[in-house]
């Protein structure tokens, strides 16, 4: 059957239409999920949850929303998450069976041949909008806090405009806005460290952070919070594949900053066990969680 568009409130009679088998949704959509959950248990097929919460948002307009997944992780047939981390937060809110279907990347594109892009002998790389939620803004202390200086450090802000900055463009740091993927790799392929300093807020908790696969790929060394869905799910894995500090510490992702730059053989090995590491992450993984799901769920 070929793709279809609908809108969020065409999707009930698509999922209540009895033409298939079993009913599969994401969290995204005010009214696309319920929509579907509802359209299935009307059907009387499956109902699979795809979900990468490990929090809910805070705020008084989520609030009915956290009450109606509370529902919906109770009733689902199957709930397939991105791993652990939000497995365990899902069966806490009454989820019974829960699998995982490991987050993954292109492996085949982010270890094709690139053209480095390396701003300094050593090099960091931040990948990510400047919002709140991403960390910039601690990145950009614990800089300050490093020492670190050009010509013989720089920190690439990749997603983020000069004006974005409070470090300012040029010498040691370098933003260059938002870049194609074929850039990015580039980048990556440059660098030393890739740096994750996401934090939680109200509205939002990283759910995983996929550039933590595609530097790994890279065979990149990886500093990620612990407030990043790849640390809490066991891809970052501190001092065996990567650095895991806490996050909002300018302080601690200083010093982490500090140990790779004066650490190369720590670096080059978190480098390596990375790239080893990331390779369990593949689409055929993924899929295989997606089929454990499908395959053999109760029919309510």
């Amino acid at each position: 059957m070929p793709f279809r568009t609908l809108t969020q409130r065409g999707v009930h009679a698509l999922a209540a239409s009895g033409r298939y088998r079993a009913v599969l949704a994401g969290t995204t959509g005010r009214l696309a999920l319920p929509a579907a959950w509802r359209g299935a248990r009307r059907a009387g097929v499956p109902f699979i949850l795809w979900t990468a919460l490990w929090a809910h948002p805070r705020t008084p307009a989520h609030l009915p929303g956290a009450a109606l997944l509370r529902a919906i992780y109770r009733d689902a047939d199957a709930v397939v998450t991105y791993g652990p981390h939000v497995s365990d937060f899902v069966r806490a809110r009454g989820a019974s069976r829960v699998l995982e279907a490991p987050q993954a990347v292109d492996a085949d594109f982010w270890e094709a041949p690139a053209d480095p892009l390396r701003a300094a002998p050593f090099t960091v790389t931040f990948v990510g909008r400047a919002a709140g939620a991403k960390g910039l803004g601690v990145l950009e202390e614990a800089w300050r806090q490093s020492g670190l200086t050009g010509p013989e450090a720089a920190l690439v802000l990749v997603g983020v405009e000069p004006g974005e900055t409070r470090l300012g463009a040029g010498g040691a740091v370098t933003a260059v806005g938002a870049q194609p993927p074929e850039k990015v790799r580039n980048f990556l392929a440059g660098s030393d460290v890739l740096v994750v300093p996401s934090v939680r807020t109200r509205r939002f908790r990283e759910p995983w952070g996929l550039v933590v696969n595609e530097a790994m790929h890279r065979s990149c060394a990886v500093i990620a919070s612990d407030e990043v869905g790849a640390a809490a799910g066991g891809l970052v894995v501190n001092d065996q594949t990567g650095l895991v500090v806490r996050a909002g510490e300018a302080s601690a992702l200083a010093g982490a900053l500090r140990r790779l730059h004066d650490d190369s053989a720590l670096r080059a090995r978190l480098a390596r066990s990375g790239h080893e590491a990331v390779g369990a992450y593949t689409f055929d993984a993924w899929a295989e969680g997606m089929a454990r799901a499908l395959g053999a769920p109760e029919v309510r």
